[in-house]
């Protein structure tokens, strides 16, 4: 379902989608939802909750986990960019050895797991380098 206005929705609806299909059935495939789009001051402390209870700014669209590798993936627009927040998260999974990629087709979130050699049950695109 393709909904007008939200290219990175609809970008993520498809990923999760392919994910589900190409990766093993033990994988996890989690999103944290880590913001609240209501405005004005109920939108504000419905926020603070969220940051009291562990939701940390900047994190990653979705979260791969499969077979002992995790991936961390930024999902965005063709024009979108990334936040300072989003950076600040990227380098510190980085730094940890972790993956991440930023992905803003199917076809990137394809190649970001051959690039961090995840196991698929079906041959995805390989000889990627992640952005």
């Amino acid at each position: 379902m393709k909904r007008r206005g939200t290219p990175e929705a609809d970008l993520q609806r498809a990923v999760v989608q392919a994910l589900r299909f190409v990766l093993p059935r033990s994988a996890i495939i989690h999103h944290c939802a880590s913001e609240v789009t209501e405005a004005g001051p109920r939108g504000a402390r419905r926020q603070a909750i969220l940051v009291g209870m562990g939701v940390h700014a900047g994190f990653a669209d979705l979260m791969v986990l499969c077979e002992g590798r995790v991936l961390f993936l930024e999902l965005k627009s063709v024009k979108g960019r990334l936040s300072l927040t989003q950076v600040a998260f990227r380098d510190a999974v980085l730094a940890q050895g972790f993956g991440w990629a930023l992905v803003r087709s199917l076809d990137d979130a394809l190649g970001a797991l051959a690039d961090q050699g995840f196991t698929t049950r079906i041959a995805v695109p390989v000889g990627r380098t992640a952005p």
